[in-house]
């Protein structure tokens, strides 16, 4: 069935195509303008900042709001869907980042659900709902039971079901979006192979992610937005990828060579703030395969950056959490300006000035339900009352409004609701909360995940400036760069141990590399 859909446009001819397509809320211009084509068999970039209009243009394509003006035709006949559902039988299927399966239906019920295979007296015919099912998730390399709850499945099988589900529906054009967010390196690798062979198949894809190298490596061309406008298109040419730094020129306006480069003057840290010495930690019954810290040693000096390498499962985020009292310590000792510490809580840590910005900033940091104001106070609440415990919110909006200009926060009002920001303003709300509280040691744990390029940035200068402020900041990251250009000093960790130090200024994604990879701990400090 879905190879006589797909044979309906010859490879290569457009098969969607976007002229001047213009999108206004309440005098917020969103698009302006902007057009694009994805031709069938064929994987299109959609590339942009946060705030750039992809999703925006996605809603649009997918029925869900409708352009302001501008024509879109697909297949060669005007489109205008009223609906997701009439987005879908066109065959335009949108698998978002947030997955909509249901967790406690059945893979096949999933794939099926709302149009299940009828039999005998117009009931489900489930013999046949499992074999259709079997034929389509072996087509993206899923072998497991069709009869499987969707609940037990990891995030990448989740995702194949998804797209399964989209090629059920005889799908010609497959929108991804952020499609690898959650998916660890090996996942991804097989993620972009199903595309490549629902490419050949025929099918389009328009693939919309913040991760440069895979989109590079993926796509056969690439139209950037920024600030809601067309901001130019990449074409692979016959090369093996399209080259990252073009793609970073046109999405933030400036050359990528800036985005990662050192600051030119950096303060010279102070004393030893925070020093950890000979840290064990405790195996969790609830999460046996977490990494136990085994000997941990370091320090991080006041006005310092420490930045933390080291690949999944080096035990990184393990080190933070113990620092802020969140998992339990075996052994060993914390101290904090010299005095011995030992959290048995985050309160605990956050009284005594630590502060945590969590690698999972929708689940750890952020209530998406409430406003940007409350985000922003909840971690100083005592910051914000008297002594008789009312709340002052002319001091709350009066500090929020000076850390927004401070951080170049963009916000609408103190009461929108924090989901409706770009990731890139969210993570400088959860900076702005701990900034509030000024604490002597801030642990930042991922501080760019699922952040534009332009935004990154913006919270790279940030981190230095709060190091010059004063404050001990622990950077942990998987992005070497990051790393490289953020830091005053490197420490790298494999398997819950620390395997060398040195400074930055001395270091290289090789040297870091060799260093994350070793089986035996050793020090490469002066």
């Amino acid at each position: 069935m879905l190879a006589d859909a797909v044979t309906q446009a010859h490879p290569g001819q457009p098969l969607l195509e976007v002229s001047g397509v213009s999108k206004h809320f309440a005098g917020v211009i969103a698009l302006n303008d902007v057009s694009l084509t994805v031709r069938s068999g064929e994987i299109l970039g959609l590339m942009g900042e946060n705030g750039a209009g992809k999703s925006t243009l996605l809603k649009i394509l997918s029925g869900v709001q409708p352009p302001t003006k501008g024509q879109i035709s697909f297949d060669g006949r005007p489109f205008a869907p009223a609906s997701p559902l009439d987005a879908k039988a066109a065959g335009i299927v949108t698998i978002y980042q947030e997955l909509s399966l249901i967790p406690t239906l059945t893979v096949a019920e999933n794939i099926f659900v709302g149009r299940a295979p009828l039999g005998a007296f117009r009931l489900i015919d489930w013999r046949r709902m499992r074999e259709e099912t079997r034929k389509i998730i072996a087509r993206v390399g899923l072998a497991i039971d069709p009869e499987t709850p969707v609940s037990s499945l990891s995030v990448a099988e989740q995702q194949l079901v998804e797209i399964a589900r989209a090629l059920s529906l005889e799908s010609r054009l497959i929108i991804m979006d952020e499609p690898t967010s959650a998916l660890t390196e090996s996942e991804v690798q097989r993620l972009l192979d199903i595309m490549r062979k629902l490419k050949a198949d025929g099918v389009a894809i328009m693939f919309v992610t913040h991760r440069l190298e895979e989109a590079s490596l993926i796509c056969d061309r690439m139209t950037v937005l920024r600030d809601g406008r067309n901001a130019g298109d990449l074409e692979r040419d016959g090369q093996a990828k399209i080259a990252i730094p073009a793609i970073i020129e046109r999405m933030v306006g400036r050359a990528a060579s800036d985005l990662y480069a050192r600051p030119a003057q950096r303060h010279a840290p102070g004393t030893v703030r925070l020093t950890v010495k000979n840290l064990r930690t405790i195996r969790d019954p609830e999460a046996p395969h977490a990494i136990v810290l085994d000997g941990v040693d370091l320090e991080v000096k006041a006005g310092e950056v420490l930045g933390i390498a080291g690949l999944v499962g080096s035990g990184r985020t393990e080190l933070a959490r113990a620092i802020f009292g969140a998992d339990r310590i075996a052994s060993g000792t914390i101290t904090l300006d010299g005095v011995p510490i030992a959290p048995q809580s985050p309160a605990d840590a956050i009284a005594l000035g630590i502060g945590l910005v969590p690698e999972d900033r929708k689940r750890q940091a952020l209530f998406t339900a409430l406003s940007i104001l409350s985000n922003f106070s909840i971690a100083a609440l005592g910051n914000f009352s008297n002594r008789f415990g009312a709340m002052s919110e002319k001091r709350e909006r009066t500090d929020l409004e000076t850390y927004r200009q401070m951080l170049s926060i963009r916000m609408a009002s103190p009461e929108q609701t924090i989901d409706g920001l770009s990731g890139g303003n969210q993570q400088k709300v959860v900076l702005a909360r701990w900034l509030a509280r000024d604490p002597k040691v801030l642990i930042v744990d991922e501080p760019t995940r699922g952040v534009d390029v332009g935004a990154k940035a913006e919270v790279h200068q940030i981190l230095v400036q709060l190091a010059a402020r004063g404050i001990a900041v622990v950077m942990i990251s998987s992005e070497l760069p990051e790393v490289l250009a953020v830091s005053d000093r490197i420490v790298t960790m494999r398997q819950g141990r620390i395997t060398g130090e040195m400074p930055a200024i001395e270091a290289s994604e090789a040297k870091l590399m060799a260093l994350m990879a070793l089986d035996e701990t050793r020090s490469t400090a002066p």
